[in-house]
């Protein structure tokens, strides 16, 4: 086994996968800048776990040797703890945006571990030895395009709507559809596809999960051009150089060999999988936005200083809301694995507590951006740009009437910050994020009505009403 450095992961892209972007085929996704902007984001986890100030946190040991603490299979609370430790602090390095290159994969990977039995457990076995032994970076596609909602998969006018399984013989089965939202396919190595939803008799033809490269002939990536432009970091601090890459992930007769298929046709696997992935990629979702809900109390608080209002009373009031807010997400994500459950010797944060700390960070989102944008004020969007602060002639302009408690210069940077995080693309692929990704508040409304054990309370209630003595 052995750490991957960034430029061997780098390498590793250039085999020859169908890219599209912008549209054009992409023959070297290290030559197109705006999605090299991508890859480099996911370099950094490559970067952070060769850091010997990290190697606590971001490597993995056993009698096998070292190897990257992301594919390290959670046994107790205290583990899943650490990777949620991980996933904050990479995500921190990559200025609120998580890399995403190891983190989704795992999650798929422990929950196969978890649902799997006999044969198709040991096919994923394998590949978290393979991904875990080649330090490999691993997608997931579980978002089916889905066409008309109101219908299952076998009713679509257009079946390919859900990914289905068109033909099988000894070596194989071969598979034709599409996946969307997929992040980080066109930077990694392998792509974990998974249901989306739970599936019956009559849709087995879509009740398939498997593995394949990413290089797989007739599998094509059309990337996402959102947050694609020219970048000026006095203007632009975070887009310029954090972005993830998402893909409408297209699966054209694509050949699955059988010692990659974890399931085909076994709709009654389907559910278990799609719901036992989301209770890690929750747990997921709810540790990377936690540098996210910093940096706003940080910015509010910082700008807040340099305009000289600080100690204004409903300055204090929204920075108190803003803490409240970020630490009652962190404290229900340290909360969701100090009451970790255990199934076939595999730790798995609570599902309530999981689900709750989400529901908070995306019900929240909107008022949080509120109050930073109120404690900056109007030059989040008529400040002056980056060619204005590069110009000789313009730049002693704007140090005289932009000082304020601080220099221009600090000043100015920090609204570009605050405007990237709650006015600009980037703020509002955060904010889609928030609400849309790792499903939505109504899924996870749905998952603590599920999770919550109900009995007791109603017990209790009723003792009180004497109708039960």
């Amino acid at each position: 086994m052995a750490l991957r450095s960034a430029d061997e992961y780098r390498s590793g892209l250039q085999d020859g996968r169908r890219l599209w972007y912008r549209g054009q085929r992409v023959p070297d996704i290290l030559a197109e800048p705006e999605l090299r902007i991508g890859v480099d984001q996911a370099c950094l986890d490559f970067e952070f776990a060769h850091d010997p100030a990290n190697s606590a946190l971001a490597v993995a040991t056993d009698e096998d040797g070292d190897y990257s603490a992301f594919y390290k299979v959670p046994r107790t609370p205290e583990d899943l703890q650490a990777r949620s430790d991980l996933i904050a602090a990479v995500t921190g390095v990559g200025g609120t945006i998580v890399t995403l290159i190891k983190e989704i994969g795992s999650d798929a990977l422990f929950a196969l571990l978890r649902k799997l039995e006999g044969d198709d457990r040991d096919k994923a076995l394998a590949l978290w030895q393979r991904c875990r032994d080649g330090d490999l970076a691993v997608a997931v596609a579980q978002t089916d395009v889905k066409g008309d909602r109101s219908l299952p998969p076998h009713q679509q006018p257009d079946l390919d709507h859900y990914v289905r399984i068109v033909d099988e013989g000894p070596d194989g089965i071969v598979v034709r559809g599409a996946k969307c939202h997929t992040t980080s396919s066109a930077n990694a190595d392998e792509l974990i596809v998974l249901p989306t939803r739970a599936m019956g008799p009559n849709d087995a033809d879509h009740a398939v999960a498997f593995c394949i490269p990413i290089d797989t002939e007739g599998l094509h990536l059309y990337v996402s051009p959102f947050g694609g432009r020219e970048h000026n970091d006095f203007e632009l601090p975070l887009s310029g150089k954090h972005k993830l890459l998402d893909t409408l992930t297209v699966f054209d007769d694509v050949f699955v060999p059988w010692d990659r298929v974890f399931f085909a046709r076994r709709p009654e696997l389907c559910a278990p999988a799609a719901l036992t992935f989301v209770e890690y990629h929750r747990f997921t979702a709810i540790s990377y936005k936690l540098p996210l809900l910093d940096a706003f109390v940080g910015a509010a608080a910082e700008i807040a200083a340099m305009n000289g209002v600080a100690k204004a009373g409903h300055i204090r009031d929204k920075l108190a809301h803003l803490i409240t807010y970020a630490e009652t997400v962190r404290a229900l994500t340290e909360r969701a694995a100090a009451r970790a459950g255990v199934e076939g010797g595999i730790a798995f944060p609570d599902p309530l507590t999981t689900n709750m700390a989400k529901f908070q960070f995306a019900t929240g989102y909107h008022e949080a951006i509120a109050l930073v944008q109120e404690c900056a004020g109007g030059l989040l969007v008529t400040g002056p740009g980056g060619e204005d602060w590069d110009s000789p002639e313009i730049r002693p302009v704007l140090e005289k009437y932009f000082a304020a408690a601080a220099g221009a210069e600090e000043r100015l940077r920090m609204m570009h910050l605050i405007s990237e995080l709650t006015a600009r693309d980037f703020a509002g692929y955060h904010a889609v994020l928030a609400i849309h990704a790792e499903g939505s508040v109504e899924a996870e409304k749905l998952q603590i009505l599920r999770a919550y054990e109900a009995d007791g309370p109603r017990g209790y209630a009723r003792r009180l009403a004497g109708l039960d003595r």
